[in-house]
């Protein structure tokens, strides 16, 4: 039986849908967010659409921030609201400053992520990994004692996230990919911001 007075690691997984839009284009998209936590706090990975579906995530926990993968519209449309709704901070690395100007241009985030920063959450430390190249200010969230990293769109099963629009490069997600997330055991599970779960192992194999 298990204590109450202990509360356990959890990841939450919802799915929203809406639109991404960049160099004026638009595209359909599903977004995943991950809420992570225990039965008392949580932190969201991302905001991108629909700000009940992820309250319905969270339910009654206190959200001690909203971390942004990078800022691309898709990601962090609803961040602001998210942030009235839970007097939780948002935070976002720096160099995607131009970026989230595009969705978000009279109102700023709160705190900056940086490369090897600790998020605390519960029992779980979530270290950031600064992986520029889908966008200048992209990261990572590796949870090593939940075996698992939070990748948005820096990697998917399948490969590298897209580049050839603004504010990102190809050569530059390659290097982000090989020097921080395939330095990660081979076992560590992949949760990407669209689409299904891969691993590290997977990746680094079919990147070669």
């Amino acid at each position: 039986m298990s204590d109450p007075s202990c509360p356990r690691t959890r990841i939450d997984h919802t799915t929203t849908s809406g639109t991404f839009s960049l160099d004026g284009q638009t595209f359909d998209v599903d977004n995943n967010v991950w809420v992570v936590g225990d039965e008392h706090e949580c932190v969201v990975i991302d905001a991108p659409h629909d700000v009940d579906k992820i309250l319905a995530a969270v339910g009654n926990r206190r959200v001690k921030g909203i971390l942004c993968t990078h800022a691309h519209d898709d990601h962090v449309r609803v961040a602001p609201r998210l942030r009235l709704e839970t007097q939780a901070p948002i935070f976002l690395h720096p160099e995607d400053r131009p970026v989230w100007a595009l969705t978000h241009p009279t109102e700023l985030w709160d705190v900056d992520l940086a490369d090897g920063q600790l998020i605390e959450v519960g029992d779980v430390r979530l270290q950031v990994l600064h992986t520029p190249g889908h966008a200048p200010g992209a990261v990572c969230f590796y949870a090593e004692d939940l075996g698992c990293v939070f990748t948005g769109d820096t990697l998917f099963q399948g490969g590298p996230g897209a580049t050839g629009r603004s504010f990102s490069d190809q050569d530059t997600i390659v290097a982000s990919i090989r020097a921080k997330l395939f330095a990660l055991p081979d076992a560590t599970v992949v949760h990407t911001g669209h689409g299904d779960d891969t691993t590290i192992g997977a990746e680094r194999a079919a990147l070669g």
